[in-house]
């Protein structure tokens, strides 16, 4: 019988994918800890020896679907559209695993959940999924990559994830699952003025309630009360709102039992701004 033996939370900002001294100089001195951090998360990866590694990549969007990554390998070389004068040239090589993608579609099939994988060629790669590959070096891995699709309410995304973790039950894989993306996720404007030198400084965060926000989130994960955020969800983090909605999030955690899962949570860097989005690395012990 398959398990969930891991997940995380997991920042992939830009920023983190310039060169040392470059963050260092923003940094004012001393580099973002979500660097130091992706060392930390990937010893807790090794640890959990999984078959799989699940990304859920909140820039993947798509539409009428939840998309899941199908295709036997994937290998070229990416640039972000977003800020190709510094993101651009990044080489990745790495394998997927279509017989757990074309599963988790024969699942969703027999719940009724609008779930497809998908095997094209030429389909796109995005930096929510390379970034965090590159930085823990987990090319090595079979990598699936799940979409946020983007006409879906939080319960659409519950289904998923729940969808999902019956797919894995139902093989004999250890899958690691990493929801890449942030919490808050309103960014400063273009001529906004830092109010801490440091960039990655908690002040920075475009609005001191998003930050206040963050970190009941962030309790309540060291506390293992997802059903909490989940009962808050409306009224709260959808409002600020996290990265894709959530999308990230929920079908994670929706894997991992929704409102009955007690995963605690260990943060493994600092709480850090990107540009006014609130970002952390958290893991997430599962068995």
């Amino acid at each position: 019988m398959g398990q969930v033996v891991g997940a995380a939370m997991v920042s992939h900002h830009p920023g983190l994918m310039q060169c040392e001294e470059f963050r260092v100089l923003q940094g004012a001195g001393s580099d973002s800890d979500l660097i130091p951090g992706y060392a930390r998360l990937r010893e807790r990866i090794l640890a959990a020896k999984p078959d799989v590694v699940m990304i859920f990549d909140s820039h993947w969007f798509t539409t009428g679907y939840h998309l899941i990554d199908g295709g036997m390998a994937y290998k070229g070389t990416y640039i972000s559209d977003e800020m190709p004068w510094y993101l651009h040239g990044v080489p990745y090589d790495y394998r997927g695993h279509p017989e757990l993608a074309f599963a988790i579609e024969a699942v969703a099939r027999e719940r009724g959940v609008r779930s497809k994988a998908i095997a094209h060629p030429d389909l796109g790669r995005h930096y929510a999924t390379l970034n965090p590959l590159k930085q823990m070096r987990l090319e090595g891995f079979p990598v699936v990559t799940v979409s946020s699709c983007q006409n879906c309410q939080p319960r659409h995304f519950l289904e998923s994830g729940a969808v999902i973790g019956e797919a894995i039950a139902r093989s004999d894989l250890r899958v690691v699952m990493l929801a890449s993306g942030a919490l808050s996720h309103r960014f400063n404007e273009i001529d906004w003025v830092p109010n801490h030198p440091r960039i990655f400084h908690e002040s920075n965060v475009s609005r001191p309630d998003n930050v206040e926000s963050d970190k009941r989130a962030i309790a309540r994960f060291e506390a293992g009360r997802h059903d909490q955020i989940l009962a808050d969800w409306d009224d709260d983090y959808r409002k600020r709102p996290w990265e894709a909605f959530g999308a990230h999030y929920l079908q994670m955690v929706g894997a991992l039992g929704g409102a009955a899962c007690r995963a605690r949570g260990t943060p493994l860097s600092a709480y850090e701004n990107a540009r006014g989005t609130g970002n952390i690395h958290i893991w997430f012990d599962t068995v």
